[in-house]
C-alpha cells in the first residue's frame, strides 16, 4: 500500500492548504503510484488484515508529513527542525510503546529477544535521530509531497542495490517497468515544480518597485 502514500499526501496537503488542486499535479501523484503498485505485481501476497493496516499507516504516513510541513514553514509556527523533533520524538514514542505493548512484548518474551546490545541500539538511536532531521530539513526547504516523491526514489535505490549485492534479491521485467513508470512520474513531478518556481520567480520581480525605473533616463545633447 506505499504505492498510494503520493496522492495520500497531496490530497491531504490540499484538504489543508499546503497544495494547490490540480489536475496535472493529481494525474502524476497516480502515474507514480500506479509505477510503484505495477513493481510490486507478483509479489502481493493478500491478507485483509494487513490491508486494513496498510491502509491505516499510509494515513497516517500522510498525516505525519503534513503536519510536519504545517510545523516547519505554515501557519505561522516555522519551528526550526530540533524544535520539531523535541516535540514530536515524545509523541512517537508513546504511539509506538501502546502498541508495542499488545503486538510484540508478548513475542519478544516467547522468544527471549531481551538481549540488547548497547552499541547496536545507540547507532541505531543515531541513525533515527539523523535520518528525522534530514526529513525535516528537506520538508522546512521544500514540501511534505517533495519528500514523498523522493521517497519512492530511495525505495527504487535500495530495491536496486539490494539486487546487486545479494543474490536472493531478484527483479523480474515487471519490476524494472514499474520503477520506469514511477521514475518517469518523479521527472515529471521535478519538471513541474522547476517550471511552477520559475513562473513565480518572474511573476516576483515584476511586482517589485525596486525593478522599475522611477524616471526615465535623460539623454543631454551637447
Amino acid at each position: 500500500m506505499r504505492f498510494a502514500v503520493p496522492v495520500a499526501v497531496f490530497v491531504l496537503g490540499v484538504a489543508a492548504g499546503l497544495e494547490m488542486m490540480s489536475c496535472r499535479m493529481l494525474f502524476i501523484m497516480s502515474v507514480i503510484s500506479f509505477g510503484v503498485l505495477v513493481a510490486s505485481y507478483g509479489e502481493i501476497n493478500i491478507n485483509w488484515i494487513g490491508v486494513v493496516y496498510q491502509m491505516g499507516g499510509v494515513v497516517g504516513e500522510a498525516l505525519r508529513l503534513i503536519f510536519m510541513e504545517i510545523l516547519v514553514k505554515r501557519k505561522g509556527l516555522k519551528l526550526n527542525p530540533i524544535s520539531v523533533m523535541y516535540y514530536v520524538s515524545p509523541c512517537s514514542s508513546v504511539f509506538l510503546f501502546i502498541p508495542w505493548i499488545f503486538l510484540e512484548k508478548s513475542r519478544m518474551e516467547a522468544h527471549g529477544t531481551w538481549n540488547l546490545q548497547p552499541l547496536v541500539l545507540m547507532l541505531n538511536s543515531l541513525c533515527t535521530f539523523a535520518l528525522n532531521l534530514s526529513v525535516f530539513l528537506v520538508i522546512s526547504h521544500t514540501s511534505a509531497l517533495t519528500i514523498r516523491v523522493a521517497g519512492v526514489v530511495k525505495d527504487w535505490v535500495v530495491v536496486l542495490l539490494s539486487a546487486l549485492l545479494f543474490a536472493d534479491t531478484k527483479l523480474t521485467i515487471i519490476n524494472l517497468f514499474g520503477y520506469a513508470i514511477a521514475i518517469a512520474g518523479v521527472a515529471a513531478y521535478n519538471n513541474h515544480k522547476l517550471k511552477k518556481e520559475a513562473s513565480k520567480g518572474s511573476s516576483d520581480e515584476s511586482k517589485h518597485p525596486e525593478s522599475i525605473p522611477l524616471t526615465e533616463p535623460s539623454t543631454s545633447n551637447s
